[in-house]
C-alpha cells in the first residue's frame, strides 16, 4: 500500500489517502512523528499501529480538554471521550489521567455531593442517586453523604422559598411536593415544612 496524499483537516487532523483513495482522518502530530509521508509504502500492521496511536493521542487530548473545564468522575469522563474515540483508547486515557492525579472519584464525589445538597438542593437520597449515576460506587456515595451535616428540612425550605412563593395555593403546593419528591425528599419531612408555611398564614 502506498501513501499517495496527506491533506490537512480541521482540529489538528489530516486526511490519509492510500493508493489514491481516502482512508480516514488521523491526528496530524501522530502522522508527522511516525513519518507517514507521501510516497511511503506501508502494510496493514503499519496502518493499524498508526490508527491506534492516533486514537490514543486524541483520547488523551480530549480528556485534558474536558477536565480543564470541570471535575469529572472516571465513568463520566470515559463516556464523553467514547463519543469521539474508541472504547479502549478512552479507557487508557482516563487511566492515564488517574495516574497523573487529574481524575479521582472520591475527590470528585466529595465536591459534587456538597453541590448537590447545598446548591441544587437534592435530598441526601437524591444526592446518592446522582452520584451513582456519575459512576461513583454506591457505598462510597452513601458514606460521603452521611459525613455532610445537612438538614433535609433546610433543603426543602430553600426549594420552596426559591421556586414556590405562593405555597398555600393548592396547585402550587402539589407541584412543589412532586418536585421535592423527585429531589429525594421523604413525605414526612415535606409535610413538616409545609405545616410551617400554613402556620405562618
Amino acid at each position: 500500500m502506498l501513501i499517495t496524499a496527506v491533506e490537512p483537516r480541521r482540529k489538528a487532523m489530516c486526511a490519509l489517502y492510500i493508493d489514491g483513495e481516502y482512508v480516514m482522518n488521523l491526528d496530524a502530530r501522530t502522522v508527522i512523528e511516525n513519518r507517514f509521508d507521501v510516497g511511503r509504502e506501508i502494510d496493514d500492521e503499519d496502518l493499524h499501529e498508526i490508527i491506534r496511536l492516533s486514537n490514543e493521542r486524541r483520547a488523551k487530548e480530549k480528556a485534558l480538554w474536558l477536565i480543564s473545564y470541570r471535575d469529572h468522575s472516571k465513568k463520566e469522563l470515559t463516556d464523553k471521550i467514547k463519543r469521539t474515540c474508541d472504547e479502549e483508547s478512552a479507557e487508557k486515557a482516563v487511566e492515564r489521567m488517574e495516574e497523573l492525579g487529574l481524575v479521582n472519584d472520591e475527590n470528585f464525589a466529595r465536591r459534587y455531593a456538597e453541590q448537590l445538597l447545598f446548591s441544587k438542593h437534592n435530598a441526601p437520597r437524591g444526592a446518592v442517586r446522582q452520584l451513582v449515576q456519575k459512576g461513583i460506587d454506591r457505598e462510597l456515595a452513601e458514606e460521603i453523604i452521611e459525613e455532610i451535616d445537612f438538614d433535609p428540612c433546610d433543603g426543602i425550605r430553600a426549594v420552596i422559598d426559591r421556586k414556590y412563593k405562593n405555597i398555600n395555593d393548592e396547585k402550587i403546593r402539589r407541584r412543589a411536593v412532586a418536585a421535592l419528591q423527585r429531589l429525594g425528599y421523604g413525605w414526612d419531612d415535606i409535610k413538616t415544612v409545609l405545616r410551617e408555611y400554613t402556620e405562618e398564614d
